[in-house]
């Protein structure tokens, strides 16, 4: 299980894991919780980099940033760990 710390965004933190290069059991605690739930709905089970490619960039209002942006931050952190 990843734990990933959120800047920027109501969400607190993410949780999840990774099998077979997909994710899995993907939680946000904070955050506007009816959205965050229907995120993590639809990328469960998703290729982790087309989730990178769908979300990267996603802002919240006038932020730089959102909890899907987090999410695909959270995700290419790790990608980059595994490759080097």
């Amino acid at each position: 299980m990843f734990r990933y710390l959120t800047a920027g965004v109501c969400s607190r933190e993410i949780l999840f894991s990774i099998q077979d290069n997909k994710i899995q059991n993907i939680k946000f605690y904070g955050g506007c919780s009816g959205n965050l739930q229907g995120i993590c709905r639809l990328v469960e089970g998703m290729d982790v980099e087309e989730v990178i490619e769908k979300l990267r960039g996603v802002r919240c209002g006038n932020k730089n940033t959102s909890c899907p942006d987090q999410l695909a931050r959270a995700l290419a952190s790790l990608t980059k760990e595994a490759t080097g």
